[in-house]
């Protein structure tokens, strides 16, 4: 049990460690105090508005991290995340904006349209994958610039958005449409949350999460993919069809991506404009590599990013540091934990052979044991 916790420990440590030196470093040559530059950004990552908008920023970069990593579990690189929720977000904010239903009724329209539009994108891949063999992280890139620069441009123009102080928004969706937040939970446990609030899209994420959890560990279809991505061949022959299985994961990771924009959507701006976060969906291939592909360690990839991303705001205003270097912190911790958890996987395995080895060489001895008693039994039993 205590090895099987060091496998999981040991990777994520490391790589914070390896990322707090080699920033410090960084740190050091751009004529910053390490040590008070990591302080500051402790002081105030830890107060709780900042801690607020550190979950409200990691909560689209968690649903862009499962998107991700559904196809990962199917060896698909689907990269097209950033495009598919995009395109979601306009279409569900256009709908989100013409239809006035009950509260409720009216939230599940919008999420059910942006599933449906980042779904069909996707399957726009897997399609070619399957019919053309087209690879689909060649596709997923051309979608993503189709989607940024063309459709949404184009849906901009039909829908005859005004454009007013330079920044092309869409009607505002109606109160009825909006999430409420989230901060009478947490101050039940906690003070009066001050000037931000706890988008209540958080629950929807923890809801997918688990869902996806589920999905992959517990179903037929969620073996299926497994079984497809670790050995195609044998997966067909055990009678999984792979084509079957590439539709399925590009749908459901791509119903997953048009979700992303939706906790900013429905929960702060309410409306489509050009201030909309872009970047999510590249961010969430980040996330779902440090956590590898499991939910709960693609939670804490996305909470680490999100409070690097919000706790950096301090170095700019005290001057410690340029805000940038949680850009350099944040990549050198991906690349140290891809690194490290290759060693762990490594050693992991190594120790599994060689327990393996030394139980099959147990085992051969008690064999051997076994035969000679019975000749010694057989020999006795001739000679009377």
């Amino acid at each position: 049990m205590r090895r099987k916790v060091f496998y999981v420990l040991a990777a994520p440590l490391a790589a914070v460690g390896v990322a707090l030196v080699i920033s410090s470093i960084v740190l050091l040559f751009a004529g910053s105090n390490p040590l008070t530059a990591y302080s500051n950004m402790w002081e105030f990552g830890t107060r709780l508005e900042t801690l607020i908008a550190t979950l409200n920023r990691a909560t689209p970069l968690y649903l862009s991290g499962v998107a991700v990593a559904i196809g990962f579990r199917m060896n698909l690189f689907n990269i097209g995340v950033e495009g598919q929720y995009i395109l979601a977000a306009i279409v569900a904010a256009k709908v989100g904006a013409e239809i006035n239903l009950p509260p409720v009724l009216h939230v599940t329209v919008i999420i059910v349209t942006a599933m449906i539009v980042g779904a069909f994108w996707a399957g726009i891949a897997g399609y070619l994958k399957v019919t053309r063999n087209v690879h689909e992280v060649i596709s997923t890139i051309m979608l993503n610039a189709i989607a940024v620069s063309g459709v949404v441009s184009y849906l901009l123009g039909v829908w005859d958005v005004p454009d007013e102080s330079l920044d092309t928004a869409l009607p505002a969706i109606p109160e009825s449409g909006w999430m409420p937040p989230l901060n009478g939970l947490v101050e039940l446990f906690t003070r009066e949350i001050q000037r931000v609030e706890l988008w209540g899209f958080l629950l929807v994420a923890v809801a997918v999460g688990i869902v996806y959890h589920y999905l992959i560990n517990r179903t037929r279809i969620g073996f299926d993919l497994r079984a497809s991505g670790e050995n195609p061949t044998a997966a067909e022959a055990s009678g999984t069809d792979p084509k079957r299985m590439i539709m399925a994961a590009m749908l459901l990771g791509g119903a997953v991506a048009g979700l992303v924009g939706l906790p900013e959507l429905l929960g702060d701006s309410h409306a489509y404009n050009l201030r909309f976060t872009r970047n999510l969906g590249f961010n969430g291939i980040a996330v779902a590599l440090l956590g590898r592909n499991h939910p709960v360690g693609i939670a804490i990839g996305a909470f680490v990013i999100g409070w690097l991303d919000r706790a950096s705001g301090v170095l700019e205003v005290r001057g410690d540091a340029p805000r940038e270097i949680v850009a350099i912190m944040t990549g050198v911790i991906i690349l140290a934990a891809v690194v490290a958890y290759a060693i762990v996987e490594r050693k992991r395995r190594a120790e599994e052979a060689a327990a393996a080895a030394a139980a099959t060489a147990a085992a051969k001895e008690e064999l051997e044991a076994w035969q000679n008693q019975q000749e010694v039994g057989d020999g006795e039993g001739g000679g009377s």
